[in-house]
């Protein structure tokens, strides 16, 4: 008899990228020119004082021990300096904080903690994968909230039906958002935590673009809000502002019974992140501040030069307040997953088609930030020869 797989890993979306690295090792075996703004994987170093953190680190035998969920206290003492230099937030090193080996590895836990069979979570779309990921691995039933132009892309709890609400445990957000690159207004966040209050429903808030912000923006925390410490939990990285992507190291902070759940969890599948990579990320909170500066003003400059180049090319696109990557609108009955499959085989220009990220988002495009100036002009002009073709 041949072994069954589950039922839900059947159930699980395919990845938006997991088809990409395969087609792209075929056509540069081919000798195409690839230009890659598929992946949020930027193309900087990481911080220097990262690198030689790291290389102190690796030479001290405790390093090299397992870490747990209690991780390296300096990691957790360096989180909790950084959230109250930059969002005036006071947390407890012990209870309030847990180190994570990625973001993406405990959001998805967090829903695996939070719901199961019976319960529903609000799950936006266009969003990260392990939003769904994570809810239908947990055996949950996902409500999808489209996010559009017309609502700004949030998340507005007081338009789902209330017969929904009260079945929902979790609901998903992310602001600077991946990948419409939307923000969030104060007053969006409060009415949300007020409703999540009111129902018992769990805010999982993913923050890794909090740093990545332009023109005078300044991302804030889900805790600047009153009363989201009742009910919320908020997820940060060092891959996307620090460019330490492969590193995977990451955090969640706030309620500290939510927190304890999600840490039973991981006690079960993990035993935390590294700990020679956990001291060089904590020494690289202490100069976030500083760090991130040179990054963001690169991709503000790649921003604005995408944006023109775009322009001429033809297409209409928004300039983002926020985050590595542009969210493009195509021109009506023009479908995103075959204008990015034909910009990919015609022209070797890797981006994702916004039915990637589930199918309310057809019609739209993403753009990650993460080469040159020079090879995103490059980019934009096969752009629009595609464009002009269609």
């Amino acid at each position: 008899m041949k072994p069954r797989i589950a039922e839900r890993v059947g159930q699980l979306p395919a990845y938006p990228l997991a088809h990409i690295p395969r087609l792209k090792r075929e056509l540069l075996a081919k000798g195409v020119d690839i230009i890659d703004l598929g992946a949020g994987d930027a193309d900087f170093m990481p911080p220097q004082v990262a690198l030689d953190s790291l290389k102190a680190a690796l030479a001290k035998p405790a390093m090299h021990r397992y870490g747990f969920q209690i991780g390296l206290a300096a990691f957790r003492e360096a989180i909790v300096r950084y959230h109250r230099r930059r969002f005036g937030t006071d947390l407890d090193a012990a209870t309030e904080v847990a180190p994570l080996i990625g973001s993406k590895e405990g959001i998805c836990h967090f829903a695996q903690a939070m719901c199961g069979p019976g319960d529903v979570a609000i799950v936006p779309e266009p969003g990260y994968a392990c939003y769904i990921g994570g809810t239908v691995l947990a055996g949950a039933t996902p409500h999808i909230v489209p996010l559009t132009g017309k609502n700004n892309f949030l998340v507005e709890l007081a338009d789902v039906p209330k017969d929904v609400l009260t079945k929902t445990r979790i609901v998903f957000l992310n602001y600077p958002n991946n990948p419409t690159a939307a923000v969030a207004p104060k007053d969006y966040l409060a009415r949300t935590v007020a409703i999540c209050r009111e129902h018992g429903i769990v805010l999982c808030y993913d923050n890794p673009y909090c740093e990545i912000t332009f023109d005078g923006y300044i991302a804030p925390s889900i805790f600047e809000v009153d009363g989201a410490r009742e009910v919320a939990v908020e997820f940060h990285s060092m891959s996307k502002s620090f460019s330490m992507t492969g590193w995977r190291v990451a955090w969640a902070i706030g309620n500290r019974d939510l927190l304890a759940a999600l840490t039973v969890v991981k006690t079960f599948t993990d035993t935390g992140p590294f700990l020679a990579l956990q001291q060089a990320s904590a020494d690289v909170l202490e100069q976030a501040e500083s760090l991130v500066r040179k990054p963001v003003a690169e991709f503000a400059a790649r921003r604005d030069t995408m944006v023109k180049a775009l322009k001429k090319a033809g297409f209409e696109v928004p300039v983002p307040k926020a985050t590595l990557y542009l969210w493009v609108p195509l021109p009506e009955g023009l479908e995103a997953a075959e204008f990015a499959t034909t910009l990919l085989k015609d022209e070797g220009v890797i981006v994702l088609p916004g039915t990637g990220f589930g199918k309310s988002a057809e019609g739209y495009f993403r753009i990650a930030l993460t080469v040159p100036g020079a090879r995103l002009e490059e980019a934009a002009d096969r752009m629009g020869r595609v464009l002009a073709r269609a």
